[in-house]
């Protein structure tokens, strides 16, 4: 079943809501440990910057433009940075052309990169909640009284 099954047929949605009224009410210990349960695994906002282990690979992303032209070369230093200029300033169009897909690449390969590494740090917070409550579990279970963090 769907929410656009609920959505689209209201007959479903109230006998859904009828089954549900008949449940028995759960004992209030067991229903504030499963609000609280809920609370502590609420996602916390996410940052808007990006990690700092991908921020060095964002800058670079786009492979079409290169640095500033210039030149170790005493003398002729000055004519190899006109030339160099010259050449980006009249093929520019074809490098962007050429470089469009693998900047599209980059960008898709930062994104999933920057996705994992969430999901990796949501991972850690919801394994040492989980670790913090079966440590508490089993100081009850041992009758010791539970570790402050």
């Amino acid at each position: 079943m769907h929410a656009d099954d609920l959505l689209a047929d209201p007959a479903l949605a109230q006998a859904i809501s009828d089954e549900a009224s008949r449940l028995p009410s759960p004992p209030e210990g067991t229903r504030e440990a499963l609000r609280q349960q809920l609370e502590n695994s609420t996602r916390p906002p996410s940052d808007a910057a990006w990690p700092a282990v991908l921020q060095a690979p964002r800058e670079k992303k786009d492979t079409r433009y290169a640095e500033p032209a210039t030149s170790h070369r005493a003398g002729v230093g000055p004519l190899v940075v006109f030339a160099k200029r010259s050449f980006r300033r009249l093929f520019q169009p074809f490098i962007n052309e050429v470089m469009r897909r693998q900047v599209e690449f980059n960008e898709a390969i930062l994104d999933s990169l920057a996705l994992i590494y969430e999901q990796q740090q949501e991972r850690a917070r919801a394994e040492a909640r989980w670790r913090a409550a079966m440590e508490e579990r089993l100081a009850k279970l041992e009758g010791k009284p539970p570790r402050d963090q």
